[in-house]
């Protein structure tokens, strides 16, 4: 039973805010340069008279994010970005024990999910913190009477980020964004090892499966691609990767694996997973040629890379076999089981990233959210890069964090590469 105040949150039920607390602390442990901001932000308060709106999933690593914005003087309000990746004992501690309005339930249908993000909207926010662009879509068609106060944003994921720039390029973005998917500290390592550790996480966690020596299908060879083919093929499995993409094709087979068709991949697959950004990348002529107990699963953002209203077509039956899988039985007897209702695997059945390499990702956020906040009357109505010194600046501090030293540039060395006179 769902427990609801209108004004401060939504969440399934505050009972399960102690335990939620515990796994918000552990998480702490390992976010150390989140930590170090979050001194900062106490100490200097950037985010002061700040209202933040925030569309992410709601997880522990989310929560000390929340909480670093909150400790910094903004006034923070948090939805789902994503129906099945609320964490329903960290949602009710945050709005119990942080006092951060918080609408997420696990599993909530698309009615609650909208009235969630329209709940966050009416917190008339002056800072957008989203994750797919739900949110920042929502404003710029439903709720446009919020958009007058907003200054500026900041966009998680790449599938958030090519819907802004679309945005941006039809001129219909009604303030500027920071991509922070797009921070090296961010993409290489939030989408490389955070994607390919939690995907195989919740593939195992739902089914159990072996994967040594089944083969792995990757839809996809971006850097969430790259990492989950690289620990599906440490798990000893046969990994085969499809792109659309030829240099990406070409840089997967140089890294060792098998790349080929989706056409042909479906024949030989036991286990899919799509990671492309894009819809219908598995659609029924692949259903149709598949094994017999085939396992589909998506870890991109949204459930459309996976054709599913064509799988309950040609399917003669559907039932539920295990927590967040269904069988799907076709006419001719073989079966096809769908993880997590095509949603993001990694979340539906898994928790996500691990908090270490959240701790980079949030960071990003937490500094591009400040520096939105001071330089947002100089910038145009469209999507920025995280500035340089931002990215390093994580970076040195993860490094820090790890007991980790590097050289540095002596006078003649960056002399020398400023020069042009220089190199004979």
């Amino acid at each position: 039973m769902a427990t609801t105040t209108a004004t401060l949150h939504h969440v399934k039920n505050l009972d399960l805010a102690d335990q939620g607390r515990k796994r918000i602390e552990w998480a702490n442990q390992s976010m150390p340069v989140l930590q170090t901001i979050r001194k900062e932000f106490i100490k200097h308060q950037p985010l002061k008279g700040i209202r933040v709106a925030a569309c992410l999933h709601v997880t522990t690593e989310t929560a000390n994010l929340m909480i670093t914005l909150r400790d910094g003087g903004a006034d923070v309000a948090l939805c789902a970005s994503n129906p099945l990746s609320t964490q329903d004992d960290v949602a009710a501690s945050l709005a119990r024990d942080f006092n951060i309005q918080t609408y997420a339930i696990k599993g909530e249908d698309n009615d609650s999910y909208y009235s969630h993000i329209l709940a966050a909207i009416d917190h008339r926010p002056h800072l957008t913190m989203d994750d797919g662009c739900d949110l920042v879509h929502l404003l710029h068609t439903k709720r446009q009477d919020a958009l007058e106060g907003v200054i500026a944003g900041t966009e998680e994921t790449t599938t958030g980020v090519i819907r802004l720039r679309a945005m941006a390029k039809d001129g219909v973005l009604r303030y500027p964004v920071i991509a922070v998917n797009d921070a090296l500290t961010k993409h290489l390592f939030d989408n490389r090892y955070g994607t390919g550790q939690s995907t195989i996480d919740g593939v195992v966690r739902c089914t159990n499966v072996l994967l040594a020596g089944s083969k792995f299908v990757v839809a996809g060879y971006g850097w969430c691609g790259r990492g989950l083919a690289m620990r599906a093929r440490g798990m000893g499995a046969e990994v085969i990767v499809t792109e659309v993409d030829p240099t990406k094709a070409l840089e997967a087979v140089m890294d060792g694996f098998r790349v080929m068709s989706m056409h042909e991949a479906a024949k030989q697959g036991d286990v899919f997973v799509t990671v492309t950004g894009n819809k219908s990348v598995i659609r029924q002529e692949h259903f149709e040629i598949m094994k017999n107990g085939a396992i589909i699963a998506n870890s991109g953002h949204f459930n459309v890379e996976i054709d599913i209203p064509a799988l309950e077509r040609i399917a003669s039956s559907k039932r539920a076999t295990r927590d967040f899988v269904d069988e799907y039985a076709l006419r001719d007897g073989r079966k096809i089981y769908l993880l997590g209702e095509g949603r993001l695997i990694n979340l539906a059945a898994a928790e996500g990233h691990p908090a270490s390499v959240m701790d980079m990702s949030f960071a990003n956020q937490a500094l591009s959210a400040e520096y939105m906040v001071k330089n947002h009357a100089s910038l145009e109505k469209k999507v920025y890069a995280v500035p340089q010194e931002l990215d390093k600046r994580v970076a040195r501090l993860k490094l820090e964090a790890m007991s980790i030293g590097i050289d540095r540039l002596s006078p003649e060395q960056e002399e020398y590469l400023a020069s042009w006179s220089e190199g004979t």
